[in-house]
């Protein structure tokens, strides 16, 4: 999924859900490829292995979509989870109904 203005608002997770990693991309599709292939084996998502999209939210502009990650990223480990739990209550990799 490329955005042609906006942008996404991501996390991504562990095979047990204990690491939870906060992203933004126009590109998503793409940047969790990048994630779930190590593309950046230094990167945090790859040392955790943090290969699993379990929520995302689209923005229609880029700047709201950054304004939004730096939000979530400030936010604790429970909010997280309930906007996970809201949108995908099993956890499941959502990366594959990207590319349908």
């Amino acid at each position: 999924m490329v955005f042609q203005q906006g942008g996404c608002v991501y996390i991504m997770t562990n095979k047990l859900n204990k690491v939870l990693y906060v992203g933004v991309s126009s590109d998503l599709t793409g940047r969790v490829w990048d994630h779930k292939n190590k593309t950046y084996p230094k990167s945090f998502t790859a040392r955790y292995n943090c290969n699993k999209l379990v929520y995302y939210i689209f923005y229609p502009r880029i700047e709201e979509a950054i304004a939004a990650e730096k939000a979530l990223k400030g936010s604790n480990r429970k909010h997280k989870q309930q906007l996970i739990n809201d949108l995908n209550p099993g956890w499941n990799d959502l990366y594959d109904s990207l590319l349908d």
